[in-house]
């Protein structure tokens, strides 16, 4: 455990950042931890306003931990709509969960540049590296190893585009060259376990900063972005903004003229945003396979389609 929190510490100095985007996650605040040491990085957590943001509390618990110059950024509706206009043509996509997901860290990012910050820091990776998805847990060793190496070999991350669109730079400690390098070569048996009673992934990396962290945070449930920020609420948003009446008029017009199949007014909201940014989704190369809910690109023997969201193809 020690050579872990090694391998990450000198990663985190390898790659400083002046600001952070602070979750209160696992992830996170280990990053915290760790820069605070030397860079004291300023934190940021974007929230969207009047939704249930659990992240906050974390976020505030973990800068307060290390010392470390936080703020909470709150957006509404219209920085809402400003981001889903240049996350859904830079992602090229019209998925929502990865546009919850994604406008939340563009935001982040956004504010970190108003704040005059040309680097930042985020915790991509971890999750994919130390096994922190639920759907891992019940998998036997063997299977567990096999999936882990089929997701690193897709590993993708939009902050990379999003901050590159904004023109700053961001900082991701987890994908180190030599840290990655050591997270790949961990006994599977060291990711998952439990601790009073509850199945845990990422666990060395738990019990690896079990005394440097708050107990609540080390040990802290695996939440997606937009479950701490606010925005799993879109759904309900979008349901009250657009009519039924509308929506099954477009659904059915995309159906007949696009052949894309809409699931929800959300989704019709981004694909709306998407066709009139990118285009109708259609087959990118001729060595590709075609996705049958929106005639998109798929990659052969994938499962998940990048553009559309559709799961399982």
């Amino acid at each position: 455990m020690a050579a872990l929190v090694q391998a990450l510490e000198s990663s985190v100095n390898r790659h400083p950042a002046e600001g952070l985007l602070l979750s209160g996650g696992l992830d996170t605040s280990v990053l915290a931890a760790l820069a605070a040491r030397r860079q004291k990085p300023y934190c940021l957590t974007v929230a969207w306003r009047g939704a249930p943001a659990p992240d906050i509390e974390y976020a505030k618990k973990a800068a307060a931990r290390f010392y470390l110059n936080h703020a909470v950024h709150y957006f509404g509706e219209e920085q809402l709509e400003s981001g889903l206009q240049a996350v859904v043509p830079v992602l090229g996509t019209f998925d929502p969960m990865e546009i919850r997901n994604s406008v939340a860290c563009y935001i982040g990012l956004q504010a970190a540049r108003e704040k005059g910050l040309s680097s930042v820091m985020t915790g991509d990776g971890g999750d994919e590296l130390l096994a922190g998805y639920s759907f891992l847990f019940d998998l036997t060793p063997d299977k567990l190893a096999a999936e882990l190496a089929k997701m690193w070999s897709n590993m993708s991350f939009s902050s990379l585009s999003l901050a590159k669109h904004l023109g700053i730079e961001v900082s991701l400690p987890f994908l180190d060259s030599e840290f990655k390098s050591l997270a790949m070569r961990l006994d599977p048996g060291l990711l998952i376990e439990k601790h009073n009673g509850q199945t845990y992934g990422k666990w060395i990396l738990r019990r690896a900063f079990e005394s440097i962290l708050f107990s609540d945070l080390v040990w802290r449930v695996k939440a997606p972005l937009e479950v701490g920020c606010g925005t799993t609420a879109l759904p309900s948003f979008y349901e009250a903004c657009i009519s039924n009446s509308e929506y099954a008029e477009k659904k059915e017009r995309y159906l007949v003229d696009d052949k894309v199949r809409l699931r929800s007014k959300e989704h019709l909201h981004y694909y709306e945003i998407y066709r009139r940014c990118v285009g109708v989704p259609c087959l990118s190369a001729a060595n590709v396979a075609k996705c049958p809910e929106c005639g998109g690109s798929v990659k052969e023997n994938t499962a998940y389609c990048r553009i559309c969201g559709s799961y399982p193809i």
